[in-house]
């Protein structure tokens, strides 16, 4: 089994980081629009730049799936995308609030 873990600012994720047995850790970012995303929120919350602002970033538990490191993160971040397709739809649109 291979083990991976999110990184995300206030739930918005922005980084897969995927360990399997015996090899170096592989990690990929989300799309720009993840991290665009997350500065957007800071900067509308007055968080941006401050302290609570790093309080926000945190790792999940570790999860388990089959499949090389490779293709686990390959999976997990398609999968983070098509859960945020819908919000990256509504802040194309213009709309205010992006939230999942």
């Amino acid at each position: 089994m291979t083990r991976y873990r999110v990184l995300a600012w206030d739930g918005i994720p922005a980084q897969v980081k995927v360990y399997e047995e015996g090899r170096r850790a592989v990690s990929a970012e989300l799309p720009a629009w993840f991290v665009e995303h997350i500065d957007r929120e800071a900067m509308r919350r007055g968080l941006y730049g401050t302290d609570a602002y790093l309080d926000q970033w945190a790792w999940s538990g570790y999860e388990e799936r089959d499949g090389t490191a490779e293709e686990v993160v390959a999976a997990v971040v398609a999968e983070l995308e098509a859960e945020w397709a819908e919000a990256r739809r509504r802040w194309a649109a213009g709309e205010d609030d992006v939230s999942r």
